[in-house]
C-alpha cells in the first residue's frame, strides 16, 4: 500500500501514527476483547478514554478554570444555531464579522433567532482581506461578537485575537484550532468541527465560559442546550464514541510533537515555503492579502485556466491528491493542517516547479 499526500480541506488527513495505533487497537482495545466501536459509552473503560481526551485538550490549550469542554454531535454547523439559542438571553441583537463563506453560513443561521449586526465585512474586497479592527462597528448591546478565525475556502485567517469591546467573544475555529497556542481566556466560547485539524468527521468541540451556560431560548432542543450537555458530561445521548476516541489519539500525538508551540513552528515553515513558491512565480498566484493569509488553507491559481485539469491529473499521478479548489471559487487549494508532513509540502512545491517548466 502506498499512502498519498492528502491535501483535502475536510475530512482531512490524520497523522499516520494515529491511524496505525487505531488499526492496532481496532479489534481488541487493551485486552478487553472488543473494539471501541462496540463499547458502551457508560462503561468505566470508555469514560476513562473520554476524560483523558478532555484532560489532554485542556493541557494543550491551557484552558483556564471556569470553562466547560463539550464533545458534541452535528459538527460546527449545529453550533451556528446552538450559539444564539444559548447566548442570546434577554438580548435581541448579535454581532458578526463576515469574512467568507463559513461566516455567511453562521450569519444565516443566527438570523433565524436574532437581529444580526454585521460589524465588519470583507465582501467589498472579495473576501481577500480582513477589515482592520478600527473600522469595525460593534453594537455595544449585542449578546456577543462572532468571527470565523480561518476561512477554509477563501484562505483568510486572523493572525491575532480581535478586541471584543467588552462583549463575549465567540469564534468558529474549525480549521485552525490546535495549530498554534491560543489564549482561551479571552473568549466566551470557542467551537470547532474536528474533521479538519483534530480528528475525524462526526464530532465537534465547544469550549465555553461557565457564566454563559444556562438560560437558553425556550424552544432550544435538549441536545443543543449547553447546560444539559455540561451536566451530563456530553453524554445526554449516545455520543460519537469512535470519533471521540480518535480525537483523543490526535491530542496524544500533538503532545508527542512537543505541543502547540512546536506544531506552530512547523506550520509556519510549511506555509511560508508554499507561499514563497507561489509568489516568486509568474505562473501561480494567490489573491489573499499577505497580512491575513491562512497557514492552513492555501488557495492558488494558474494563469492559463485551461491547464487546471492537466495540473490535477498529473498531481494525482504524483501522489498529491485533493488539490481542487472549492466548487464555489474554483482554482486549487492546498490544505496543510497539522497532520500534513513538511515532506508533503516539499513534494507539492517540487511538482509545481516541474509543472511550470513543462507548461509555463
Amino acid at each position: 500500500m502506498t499512502r498519498v499526500y492528502n491535501f483535502s480541506a475536510g475530512p482531512s488527513a490524520l497523522p499516520t501514527a494515529v491511524l496505525e495505533r487505531a488499526r492496532d487497537e481496532l479489534l481488541d482495545w487493551h485486552g478487553t476483547g472488543m473494539s471501541i466501536m462496540e463499547m458502551s459509552h457508560r462503561s468505566k473503560d470508555y469514560v476513562a478514554i473520554a476524560e483523558r481526551a478532555e484532560s489532554d485538550l485542556r493541557e494543550l490549550l491551557s484552558i483556564p478554570a471556569g470553562y466547560k469542554v463539550l464533545f458534541l454531535q452535528g459538527g460546527a454547523s449545529a453550533q451556528f444555531a446552538a450559539i444564539p439559542m444559548n447566548l442570546l438571553r434577554d438580548k435581541t441583537t448579535v454581532a458578526y464579522v463576515n469574512t467568507g463563506i463559513w461566516s455567511k453560513k453562521a450569519i444565516a443561521e443566527a438570523k433565524k433567532y436574532a437581529r444580526v449586526q454585521i460589524a465588519a465585512s470583507g465582501e467589498p474586497n472579495n473576501f481577500c482581506a480582513i477589515p482592520p479592527r478600527a473600522a469595525w462597528t460593534v453594537d455595544a448591546d449585542a449578546a456577543y461578537l462572532h468571527y470565523t478565525s480561518n476561512e477554509t475556502i477563501g484562505g483568510v485567517e486572523f493572525q491575532d485575537i480581535p478586541d471584543a469591546g467588552g462583549l463575549p467573544l465567540v469564534s468558529d475555529m474549525s480549521s485552525n484550532i490546535l495549530s498554534r497556542p491560543l489564549d482561551v481566556g479571552r473568549f466566551g466560547l470557542v467551537y470547532a468541527g474536528a474533521q479538519k485539524n483534530m480528528g475525524p468527521a462526526g464530532i465537534a468541540v465547544v469550549i465555553l465560559r461557565e457564566d454563559l451556560i444556562g438560560e437558553p431560548m425556550a424552544a432550544t432542543p435538549s441536545i443543543l442546550d449547553y447546560r444539559q450537555q455540561a451536566d451530563n458530561g456530553s453524554m445526554l445521548n449516545t455520543p460519537p464514541t469512535y470519533p471521540w476516541y480518535l480525537l483523543g489519539l490526535v491530542l496524544e500525538w500533538l503532545k508527542e510533537q512537543g505541543g502547540l508551540a512546536a506544531i506552530e513552528a512547523v506550520n509556519v515553515r510549511k506555509s511560508a515555503k508554499l507561499y514563497a513558491a507561489i509568489d516568486r512565480s509568474p505562473f501561480y498566484s494567490n489573491p489573499v492579502d499577505p497580512a491575513c493569509r491562512s497557514r492552513m488553507n492555501v488557495p492558488f491559481r494558474i494563469a492559463n485556466t485551461e491547464l487546471e485539469k492537466t495540473f490535477l491529473a498529473e498531481a494525482r499521478a504524483a501522489g498529491l491528491v485533493n488539490l481542487e479548489g472549492h466548487r464555489s471559487v474554483g482554482g486549487f487549494r492546498a490544505s496543510i493542517y497539522n497532520a500534513m508532513p513538511e515532506a508533503g509540502v516539499d513534494s507539492l512545491i517540487g511538482f509545481m516547479g516541474e509543472f511550470e517548466r513543462k507548461y509555463g
